[in-house]
C-alpha cells in the first residue's frame, strides 16, 4: 500500500535509499544522477489530452504535436474541442484514433460524466480503474496522469520502453529483463514503483545526453 503522507512532489530521499538497497542497478541509476527530476503536470483535460498525444511516440514527435494542438485548442476546454470534432482535432498532427479519443474525453468531461477532481479521494486501483473507462486511456496512459499530475508514489506506468531501456543499461549482472518481466519485476519496488519510474526516467535522459523534461 502507497505512503498516504507522501507523494513525489517532495521529499523522497528516504524513498530513493530504500529504493537504491533494493536494487543494484537502480543504485547505480542513482549515483549517476544524484537525484531524480520529477515531472510534473497541472491536472485536467489539458493533461490528459497531452497524454494521449504522446501515446507510443518519439518524445520530439510528441513536443511538435502538442505545440500545434496548443495553437489550434484555444482556449485549451473541452468546448473547445468538441467545436473543433475529431476532424479539426486531426489537423494537429493526431491520427484518426487519436483525434477520436480526445474528442470523446472532451465530451464526457463536458457533460459530467469523467471528473477529473474527484481522483485525488480515490485509492490507486479505483483511480486509475475510473481513468481506464475513457476510450483511448489505458494502464500506461492512466498510470503518467496519477504520476505526473497527483504524485502518486506507487503508480507504475507498464510497457514504458524508456523505463526497460535506462534499467538495461544500469544493469550490469544478470539477464537483461524484456519488457513483460520489467513489469512484473517492478513490484518488488513497491510501495515507491512510481519513484523507480522517476528514477529511470532521469537515468534515461543522462543516458542519452538529455535534459530531463
Amino acid at each position: 500500500m502507497s505512503d498516504p503522507h507522501l507523494d513525489v512532489f517532495g521529499d523522497i530521499s528516504a524513498a530513493c535509499d530504500v529504493l537504491a538497497n533494493k536494487d543494484k542497478a537502480l543504485a547505480r541509476a542513482l549515483e549517476a544522477i544524484e537525484a531524480p527530476h520529477i515531472r510534473r503536470r497541472r491536472g485536467g483535460f489539458e493533461a490528459l489530452f497531452r497524454i494521449i498525444v504522446e501515446q507510443q511516440v518519439s518524445v520530439a514527435s510528441a513536443q511538435a504535436i502538442w505545440a500545434r494542438c496548443r495553437e489550434t485548442v484555444k482556449p485549451m476546454r473541452p468546448h473547445r474541442a468538441i467545436a473543433l470534432g475529431a476532424d479539426g482535432l486531426r489537423t494537429c498532427g493526431l491520427t484518426g484514433a487519436k483525434a477520436g479519443y480526445v474528442f470523446g474525453l472532451a465530451e464526457m468531461i463536458d457533460e459530467g460524466a469523467l471528473d477529473l477532481k474527484r481522483l485525488p479521494a480515490l485509492d490507486d486501483m479505483a483511480a486509475a480503474d475510473v481513468l481506464r473507462s475513457v476510450k483511448g486511456i489505458g494502464p500506461w496512459t492512466a498510470a503518467i496522469y496519477l504520476l505526473f499530475c497527483e504524485g502518486r508514489v506507487d503508480i507504475w506506468p507498464p510497457g514504458d520502453v524508456a523505463l526497460l531501456g535506462a534499467y538495461k543499461t544500469a544493469r550490469l549482472r544478470g539477464p537483461k529483463p524484456d519488457m513483460a518481466r520489467m513489469d512484473a519485476n517492478a513490484k518488488k519496488w513497491a510501495p515507491y514503483r512510481g519513484v523507480a519510474a522517476h528514477i529511470l526516467w532521469t537515468y534515461y535522459a543522462h543516458i542519452r545526453g538529455r535534459t530531463p523534461i
